[in-house]
């Protein structure tokens, strides 16, 4: 089950799994026609296309019923993926309370919804299960306009910490956290092609990350090579940022 599963790094984490043989589900707000469902050919050269349900996982009761939905077609569940999830920029002074519910419920509270749901199934299930929070770098370092979304993210990666113990040992809990991903509107979010070779400067591996990037190290941590690994927050972010005050040194008159 991947949250956000048809578009940007969603489709890439469904992809993924759809390459190694998985039957995938994917859900959100906006139907998707058949054919523009994640689709991939596995290794055996069967093609393999997710199946979509429509629900707003922000209400508990449609998070509930999207994962029903997975166990009557699939019979099971082994891996939920909780992708959905983002946030537009507003400065945080001017920003109403409906606005901050509405991205904490997207980026925190559905996550934990989702999370319950599927919870509840795998700890009756024999191998039990993952569960893979998509996180992002706004948790981890400031976020400045995206304030709301960053203290949602930090949560988040808490709440990963705190279910991997309490889910212990039948499901195993994990956090990916993101750094700068070239996704459809990072052009746009980060002022062009021009915008983003600056941007991709400022990062320790010189490029932005990919959603195949994020994509593999799910796989990575749903397969029995991450048998051993719950309540981590595997962070992807080419290094991080180069400290400012490097560049901030080299440019001043006088140093060396």
């Amino acid at each position: 089950m991947v949250t956000g599963g048809s578009r940007g790094i969603g489709r890439a984490i469904s992809e993924a799994f759809l390459s190694a043989g998985a039957d995938v589900v994917v859900c959100g707000r906006t139907p998707v026609a058949d054919d523009a469902l994640p689709a991939s050919t596995d290794a055996g050269g069967v093609s393999r296309r997710a199946v979509f349900v429509g629900a707003d996982v922000r209400d508990p009761d449609q998070a509930s019923s999207v994962m029903a939905a997975a166990v009557e077609r699939f019979g099971r569940i082994d891996t939920l993926v909780n992708n959905a999830g983002g946030s537009p920029q507003v400065d945080a002074a001017e920003a109403s309370p409906r606005f901050l519910a509405s991205i904490v419920n997207l980026n925190l509270l559905a996550p934990f919804y989702c999370a319950q749901a599927a919870n509840a199934i795998m700890q009756a299930q024999a191998e039990g299960g993952s569960i893979l929070n998509i996180t992002s770098v706004s948790g981890i370092r400031p976020s400045p306009g995206t304030a709301a979304y960053g203290a949602a993210k930090a949560g988040l990666i808490n709440l990963t910490q705190s279910l991997a113990i309490e889910w212990a040992p039948k499901v195993r809990v994990n956090a990916v956290t993101g750094g700068m991903v070239a996704t459809d509107g990072a052009e746009d979010h980060y002022g062009g092609i021009e915008g983003m070779a600056r941007v991709a400067a400022t990062v320790p591996l010189g490029r932005f990350g990919t959603p195949d990037d994020i994509a593999g190290l799910c796989l990575f941590l749903a397969s029995p090579m991450a048998a051993y690994v719950s309540g981590a927050n595997l962070v992807a972010h080419g290094g991080g940022e180069w400290p400012a005050f490097l560049a901030a040194a080299e440019s001043s008159p006088g140093t060396t």
